[in-house]
């Protein structure tokens, strides 16, 4: 049975927005009192959170899927809707998080580092939010947006300052038993280490993390045995040791031959050039294992290793060697840059970007751009008002502007959109969608025949004030004509 994952691929699905209310509210004495339709409420996001407990992805492998709660629609008298809650993923320290193409989307270190691997969609506007001294009372609402779904994959790469290196039965998971508190299975047959293990190892003031990597073998980093699948977990470490094996019976091995093996495959995987290395030749305390350190022992720091004659059995060479990589630990630690705090970057948005791009497309015209694609996701296409509505903002924005310059003419194919997801239409410059059915766009001529009372009391009122100006205006225009006769 599986205990230990460290790729997966998830399905992350973010919950849809609420969509907006068209409502009037209604009440005694006053059968059209003024919109009051609420919004929709936004939909819950998928969050991936460090968390320090968690130490596999075996959770994400079982259950693949995992999708967040839409958020609820609005309602009358100004009620929006309730909003979706977020789910939150716990996931390794260490957790790299790629798109399906390979592409790096969040490298998640530290405990509570948090990625928004889904977005919630935004809920609609109600018909109360849209309306405006033009369009007192707009008889449709925007509808909730989607909320954003992606296949992404998580892998999982050791948060650890050493690693140990080299063939399998080496001697690496002995070693990380006696320099640390750690556990691991230790046998007498290859590949006894099938999962990364980590230990925390205390040399004097500094405290450092070591990881046993599975035993690499020639073409691991072509996949051969265990070594591509866990590469990754030593390249967040400061420094390699080799651990090589001064009594392995195998033919045509040697800790030289060894070395190089290993150094080849770490040059063929790449981005390990830089990490400074450490040999322990291990192993020194069975038969010949000391002689064949001490012929090896001069060849390595010929070639310029700081070299190390170990034995995890015996416990021999091991205070040395923990606070080696202490000392090398500490300078890198110190050499990295002191972390500034939370900064707040302010992009402006560039004095010549329209918002939006429209490309020719086989005789067709393809808009792309956040707002247009946005407002169509949010528009009722039943409902002809808010089609006006659409072609209102689409104007403002200035697209049938762009169109006429680039040469469109009536009649001609618009796509608004990607392919998967696109609105298609033929363009109608000179009509305006829905204007011959509603006059002003977004307007509701009911709110014109059935005012309220009041209302109508007030403009007899002006009325009767207009009829008394103009008859006063009259008699002394008379009087004065009566006064030159004279």
């Amino acid at each position: 049975m599986t205990t230990f994952v460290d790729r997966v691929e998830l399905h992350v699905a973010a919950g849809n927005g609420g969509h907006g209310c068209a409502s009037v509210h209604r009440e005694k004495f006053k059968p059209l009192g003024g919109p009051d339709g609420g919004n929709g409420g936004e939909g819950g996001s998928v969050i991936l959170v460090v968390d320090s407990q968690v130490t596999t992805l075996l959770e994400y492998h079982h259950s693949p899927k995992r999708k967040a709660t839409n958020g609820k629609p609005g309602a009358g008298g100004h009620r929006t809707g309730a909003v979706g809650p977020d789910i939150v993923l716990p996931v390794p320290d260490g957790t790299v998080v790629l798109d399906r193409k390979g592409n790096v989307l969040a490298d998640l270190v530290g405990h509570g580092t948090s990625f928004v691997a889904a977005q919630g969609g935004r809920g609609g506007l109600g018909n109360a939010a849209l309306a405006s001294a033009r369009r007192k009372a707009p008889g449709f609402a925007l509808l909730g947006e989607p909320g954003e779904a992606r296949d992404i994959v998580m892998e999982l790469k050791s948060v650890a300052d050493v690693a140990l290196v080299g063939y399998p039965s080496a001697g690496k998971s002995s070693l990380i038993s006696v320099l640390s508190a750690a556990k691991p299975k230790i046998a007498d047959y290859p590949f006894t280490t099938l999962v990364p293990n980590l230990g925390v190892v205390t040399a004097g003031e500094t405290v450092y993390t070591i990881a046993d990597v599975p035993g690499l073998i020639p073409g691991a980093s072509q996949g051969r045995g265990l070594g591509l699948e866990f590469l990754r977990h030593v390249e967040r470490c400061e420094v390699l040791v080799h651990v090589l094996d001064c009594a392995t019976l195998e033919p045509g091995r040697d800790p030289l031959t060894d070395l190089e093996t290993i150094e080849d495959e770490l040059a063929q995987y790449g981005g390990l050039e830089d990490r400074p290395r450490l040999v322990a030749l291990n192993k020194i305390d069975v038969p010949d294992g000391q002689d064949i350190a001490d012929l090896t022992r001069a060849s390595l720091e010929e070639r310029g290793y700081r070299v190390f004659e170990v034995s995890a059995l015996a416990h021999k060479g091991l205070r040395e060697l923990s606070f080696a990589l202490a000392e090398i630990v500490s300078a890198a630690r110190a050499a990295k840059p002191v972390e500034e705090s939370t900064r707040i970057v302010i992009r402006p948005t560039a004095v010549d970007d329209a918002g939006f791009t429209i490309e020719e497309e086989d005789g067709a015209y393809r808009i792309r751009g956040g707002k247009p694609e946005r407002w169509v996701r949010q528009t009722d296409f039943a409902n002809d008002e808010a089609v006006g509505y659409l072609a209102d903002r689409l104007a403002r924005l200035g697209v049938e502007q762009e169109l006429w310059k680039i040469g469109a003419k009536e009649g001609d194919t618009v796509i608004i959109g990607p392919d998967e997801d696109a609105v298609v239409f033929d363009w109608e410059p000179t009509m305006a969608a829905g204007a011959e059915m509603l006059g002003r766009r977004g307007e509701d001529h009911r709110m014109e025949t059935q005012r309220p009372a009041v209302d109508r009391r007030r403009e007899r009122q002006r009325g009767r004030d207009a009829a008394e100006r103009e008859y006063l205006d009259f008699e002394a225009l008379s009087s004065g004509r009566e006064q030159l006769d004279q």
